[in-house]
């Protein structure tokens, strides 16, 4: 179990220090796709680096979906999450690090509404908008992974999928779907001084994406043919 938490805390920090790192630098030329395309590129990285060890959640949302499912007990979901929420604090960490006092001027790649989205978004909005976003991600990943036959192609379509999410959400909300990755930057961004909106708005993207993800599991049960 330590190794599977050590995994699932190092993948979360490299989440968080490449996909926000690319959101900070937007206004530089990443631009949205950008953007997408990095988290759903790491994500295929630690995919087929960390997953053999702790199948690569790096997300509560997706730990969600897999205890709902049944794949995976309270215990190891209590570890996960505590595992994963580290590993984005220590990412967001990094990421002040490197830029330092620019941070006050990039941010962190935070998530928000209203004034903090790009589209202009209320809270009901971004509530809405992250359910969906998160439940179609984790429903992706709990179909990829439940079948032994798409094995040698899930790191790649649980990316591909993470960008297609992004690609919707990142002028909604900035594109959360992972209580993780959310707090880990608004916590630091807040802590260095440099702007506590994302902290105050955080529980949406802690909120919004654990409901996704259960909705998620519930809908894939009703599916699967094996159940």
């Amino acid at each position: 179990m330590f190794k599977k938490c050590l995994a699932e805390c190092i993948g979360t920090a490299v989440l968080v220090i490449f996909g926000c790192g690319v959101a900070m630098t937007n206004g530089l030329g990443a631009g949205y796709v950008g953007i997408a395309l990095a988290f759903g590129l790491v994500i295929v990285a630690m995919a087929y680096s960390v997953g053999n060890v702790s199948g690569c959640h790096v997300n509560p949302a997706v730990s969600v979906g897999m205890l709902v499912s049944g794949k995976m007990s309270v215990n190891d979901f209590i570890a996960y999450v505590i595992s994963q929420f580290v590993g984005a604090i220590i990412g967001a960490l990094i990421l002040l690090a490197i830029f330092g006092s620019k941070v006050a001027e990039l941010g962190m790649g935070t998530n928000g509404f209203g004034e903090a989205s790009a589209a202009g978004i209320g809270v009901v909005g971004a509530l809405i908008a992250e359910i969906i976003l998160t439940c179609v991600f984790v429903f992706a990943i709990i179909g990829v992974t439940s079948k032994e036959k798409f094995g040698n192609v899930s790191g790649i379509v649980i990316g591909l999928t993470l960008t297609l999410v992004h690609l919707m959400g990142l002028p909604i909300t900035g594109t959360s779907v992972n209580p993780a990755r959310s707090f880990g930057p608004a916590l630091v961004l807040a802590l260095s001084g440099n702007g506590s909106t994302a902290l105050s708005q955080v529980w949406v993207f802690i909120v919004a994406p654990v409901i996704g993800a259960a909705i998620a599991a519930v809908l894939y049960k009703l599916i699967d043919n094996e159940q």
